[in-house]
């Protein structure tokens, strides 16, 4: 696996290693320029993906209308702001067109919570990206825990070492049909760090987190493979 080690960048040093040099002068003097509206959908969402890298993963839990609990991953997610605590992360459309079941369920009790991934629950994290029917859990099709959450309804992931409760702020639909992409931006309402995560600052150390991000295809990263640049000059 990805080596653990933290690596220190010397501060002088900004040498190119010579097995790179030629790879790098080629992407500077010959680009590829792609216009967006001449790609195919699928095809420009490929290079999305193995371009916009790495990407942290809101594991995002929902309930059904049903009470049906709901699970899954998405790599287009980030945090906002802290001034109010948001966050946002971008479910598209299902093939169909339709709303995918987190969306749906966001939308209809306008709350959901969002657990971070680490690597000892890679697999049950790939299992829940299962496009199941409405009525058909994450949680048990990946043999997961849950925990009750103190702001909202809906349940975290219980070996989850953080998780942010939320509540809907805004939706933004910005297409429709097959793959639209949607905004789903949720005040975060109360958040659960694992004391377990955290170092002598009282903040949580990415060596302890070990998250993991998503790169291209199956490929993902850890927090735990990482290097410091120290202080800004």
């Amino acid at each position: 696996m990805l080596n653990s080690d933290v690596v220190t960048i010397p501060a002088v040093s900004h040498a190119v290693p010579d097995k790179h040099a030629d790879r790098l002068f080629l992407r500077q003097a010959d680009p590829m320029d792609l216009n967006p509206e001449q790609l195919h959908p699928n095809k420009l969402y490929l290079h999305l993906v193995r371009t916009i890298m790495p990407r942290p993963i809101a594991w995002v839990s929902t309930v059904s209308p049903t009470g049906v609990l709901n699970l899954a991953p998405y790599s287009f997610f980030c945090g906002v702001g802290s001034r109010p605590p948001t966050l946002l992360f971008c479910p598209a459309n299902r093939r169909d067109g339709s709303p995918k079941d987190s969306l749906a369920n966001t939308l209809y009790r306008e709350e959901f919570v969002v657990n971070m991934v680490p690597y000892s629950l890679a697999r049950e994290m790939q299992l829940t990206s299962s496009e199941l029917a409405p009525d058909e859990s994450e949680f048990e099709l990946a043999g997961l825990d849950t925990a009750q959450s103190v702001m909202v309804s809906v349940p975290r992931v219980r070996l989850s070492p953080v998780s942010f409760e939320c509540r809907l702020l805004q939706h933004l639909a910005l297409g429709d049909g097959p793959g639209g992409a949607n905004i789903v931006i949720g005040r975060i309402v109360h958040m659960h760090i694992d004391a377990g995560v955290l170092n002598d600052s009282g903040f949580a150390d990415p060596e302890l987190l070990d998250l993991i991000g998503r790169l291209g295809g199956t490929e993902y990263c850890r927090t735990r493979d990482r290097f410091d640049l120290g202080e800004r000059p």
